[in-house]
Parts: C-alpha cells; structure tokens; sequence
C-alpha cells in the first residue's frame, strides 16, 4: 500500500489522574473522527475505573481504528490516590512507567505487526516530559498535550526566572507582595496565585524541580497542545509562542467535541468518570428554580478536613441559596473510619442542599436551575463553567489551580478568589455576593466569555480551525 494513503496512527499517553485522562479521552475521540488510528495507552488504574464507572467501551467502539492498552504506574490498586500522595504516582511513573514505555515502544518501532500499522507519533501528557526522550530513542515526533491552562503553563515555565530572581521558594513573608518574573502578570500575580510548588523551603525540593523540569522540556516536542482558546489567554499564549511557535489551541475541548458530535443522531451522554455517577441529582435540580442553585465540587484529588467541612457546610445553609454538594467518598483526611461525612450535616441539607458522591458534572452545570459554581479551579472544571456561563467562587488546593483562580476573579472577572481560606463567615459572603448581590456583574461577563468560547469551537472558529491545522500536522507527519 502507498505510504501516503496509510491513515496516520497516534499513540496517546496520559498521566493516570482522573482530569488528564477525561480531556485526552476527548482528544483521542476528535483524532477519531478525523480518520486517525488511535492508540490510548493508559495506566491500569485509571483504565479499570473507566471499565467500572464510565461508559468508555460503547463510547469508542463505533471506531474501529481505536483501542486501548495498559500500562503499570507501580502502585498498588488500593493505593489512596488523592493529592496527598500526588508524589507517589509522579515517583511510580517515573520509575515503573517510564521503562516499561521504552521497552514497549523499542518493541512496537522495531518489530513488524500485520495487526497494528506504524506509529505516526506520540501524543504525551505534559506531566510524561520522559516520553520525549523515549520518541527520539525510537525515532518517532512527539506532541506535548496541556491539560492545565496557558497561564498556568507560563507560570511553570517561568520558574527559572523566578528562582534567579529569589522570588521563589518564599521562605516565609508577605503571601500578597507581587511577583515580577512571570512576563504579561506583573501586574497582578501575588505570591499566593503562583503554582503550590513554589510555597516549598528548599529550591531542591522535588515538588519545585519535577514540574520545572517537565515544562522546560517542551521546546524539545515537535508541537505542544493546550486545551485552551485564544479569546481566553491571548496574551499569554503570545508569551508562550516566543518559546514554543508551534503551539496549536484546541479548546475547551468537551464544547469543540459536542461541537463536531453535532450531526451525529446519537445524543447519550459520554462519561469519562472514575466513580459511580449519582444521576438522583437530576430529578432534584429538576425541582428547582432557574438559576437558584450553586454546584459545589472540588474535583477528584482535593481532600479536605472535617473542620473545612463544617465551615463549608454552615457557610452554605446560612447562604440562604440551595446548593448540590459532592462529597467523594475518599475526600475527607483521616482513617476510612474517619471520612464518613459526618450524619448531622447530611440530615441539615435536607431543606435546600443535596449531597450526592459524585456527579455527571458536565451535564449538571448546563442544567438550568444551576446558577453558580463553588469549585477547586482544576482546568476541566473551570473551562466547563466557562462554556456554561456561570460564575465561580474558587478554593484552589494545589498546583496549577493558584493561577487559575486569579485569572478567574482578576482578569475574567468571573467571581470571586477564596485561597487560602476557609470559615463560614467567608463562604456565606461569598455565595450571597455570586447567587444575589452581585449576580448581574458577574453573570454580564460571564455570559460574555461563554458567548466566545461557543464560537471559538464552531465552524470556522479559532479552535475548530487549529485543530485541522493540528490534524494537518499529524498527516504531514505520517507521510
């Protein structure tokens, strides 16, 4: 057969946390529909609790040119995998995964297959930097996918500069003094909205060297990317760009996907959840008035303690507005005996609030009673309410979703920022000012950004047209 009429293969590899799966799941669904074989080489954890919890077979089997393969992270099934042991896995992939992958692609490159056709290139998560090494070893391109968010990106690429600088690590001080280092924030960034690992003591300590060494590697991929849209960061992007030209905006990929589903006659929901979905909360916001209620997730690795939780929760209720409430069962500090939510906050829901262990988010926040989003700031949830229009109220737990949640209440003026604090008194304020008081100005450039996301995704948009340039890229590469 002539090279040139072999459709292009991908080897898509996330890091195996639940948000970098579900967005490179949507990539691997677009590639899908562009006529490209797709390969998603997952980590066995996140792949048994996507056979378990999602619908993913039924999803992809209408393509023949895609399937999964598995890979060990080095942890154990029942390792606790939250943001407290986010270093275990970062250390399990890095020794386990990362030669198990050069042995796997040595194999794949150098072997002949009559059921498998060559590999065009490898699509790495951002957090898998090795694969790079890995793709020269073979010969193969390698793209760099972003699942976080352009600012947050540059905020990890400028961490050299700001360690020259001696802005980072803070050893203490003024949590609010600007930082100067990170080009196009000057104005605006603080201490506190930089990336959590910059609140280390020690300029070696791994939690600061891992994510500057990862990113630093990017201008070493053939392209990069970012699951953003040019309307949102343009000025960062053009940053970016100095040092990374070939960098293709794609998002917010679930809208460019739905976008592109469009004509299809199938309208199920796609879910890419590791846990059991608790639909009981549909029929409940049914029930509700249009705009009355404040979604409240702090995504799938933020844990908090029984006295945030309380905070929380008297914050809600004294609120006055109804709130729908995800509580996963692993998110609360302690032993397992200790992370039951505790009984009396759940029987003092019962009046306005629902309380569920994890919801089909997407599908909630377009629901039209939902008039607000209390959210941790990881990048799929933030991205997700953007689309939506709704505002946020943001506490940010860790790494890039610091500067998310400036850029959400500083330069989108999309609500309001809450790190770094947690009392009843605050979040009452807070979801009275984003549900009542200061509803319309919020909700004006909200509805704005939601208006330009939308039409970034549709036909001729920025997205939408850089995702066939992408696309284009990846045949160039194939012949």
């Amino acid at each position: 057969m002539d090279q040139a009429s072999v459709s292009p293969h991908v080897l898509i590899f996330p890091f195996p946390i639940q948000g970098n799966v579900n967005s490179m799941l949507k990539l691997a669904e677009l590639l899908c529909l562009a006529g490209i074989q797709v390969t998603f080489l997952n980590c066995h954890y996140p792949h048994r609790r996507l056979l378990s919890y999602s619908n993913i077979q039924a999803r992809f089997s209408r393509y023949p040119g895609f399937r999964f393969e598995t890979i060990s992270d080095g942890l154990p099934m029942e390792h606790p995998r939250t943001a407290e042991q986010f270093l275990d896995i970062v250390d399990g992939v890095k020794t386990t995964t990362k030669p198990l992958f050069m042995k796997m692609m040595i194999s794949w490159c150098r072997s002949a297959s009559d059921t498998r056709s060559p590999l065009t290139c490898i699509i790495a998560d951002g957090l898998m930097s090795f694969a790079i090494d890995v793709a020269n070893e073979v010969g193969l391109p390698v793209i760099i996918f972003r699942t976080i968010s352009a600012c947050s990106f540059w905020a990890y690429f400028s961490l050299p500069q700001l360690i020259e600088a001696g802005e980072v690590p803070f050893r203490g001080g003024d949590m609010d003094r600007l930082v100067a280092s990170v080009p196009g924030m000057e104005g605006f960034l603080r201490r506190r909205d930089l990336p959590s690992c910059c609140r280390v003591k020690d300029v070696d300590d791994p939690d600061l060297q891992n994510p500057m060494k990862n990113t630093r590697q990017t201008h070493r991929a053939h392209a990069q990317v970012i699951n953003t849209f040019d309307d949102l960061e343009g000025p960062i992007l053009s940053q970016i760009r100095n040092h990374c030209p070939r960098t293709y905006t794609i998002g917010p990929l679930h809208a460019l996907l739905k976008s592109k589903l469009a004509t299809e006659t199938s309208t199920s929901q796609s879910s890419s959840s590791f846990w059991e979905e608790d639909r009981s909360c549909i029929p409940w916001l049914d029930r509700q008035p249009s705009k009355s209620v404040i979604y409240v997730s702090f995504g799938s690795l933020a844990i908090i303690t029984k006295e945030e939780l309380r905070e929380f929760w008297h914050g809600l209720v004294n609120s006055g507005s109804r709130f729908l409430w995800v509580i996963r069962p692993d998110a609360l500090v302690g032993k397992d005996e200790e992370r039951q939510t505790p009984a009396e906050l759940l029987g003092g829901t019962k009046d306005r609030g629902y309380v569920v262990g994890w919801a089909p988010q997407e599908e909630v926040l377009k629901h039209p009673a939902v008039g607000g989003f209390l959210t941790h700031s990881g990048w799929n949830s933030t991205l997700e309410s953007i689309v939506e229009g709704l505002p946020m109220i943001c506490w940010p737990y860790f790494a890039d979703q610091q500067v998310n949640s400036r850029f959400v209440s500083h330069v989108w003026k999309l609500g309001m920022d809450m790190k770094d604090s947690c009392d009843r008194v605050t979040v009452e304020k807070m979801v009275r000012d984003l549900m009542k008081e200061k509803r319309d100005e919020f909700m004006n450039a909200a509805d704005t950004l939601a208006t330009l996301a939308k039409k970034c995704v549709g036909e001729g948009g920025s997205s939408s047209c850089n995702l066939n340039s992408f696309i284009e890229d990846i045949r160039m590469l194939s012949t």
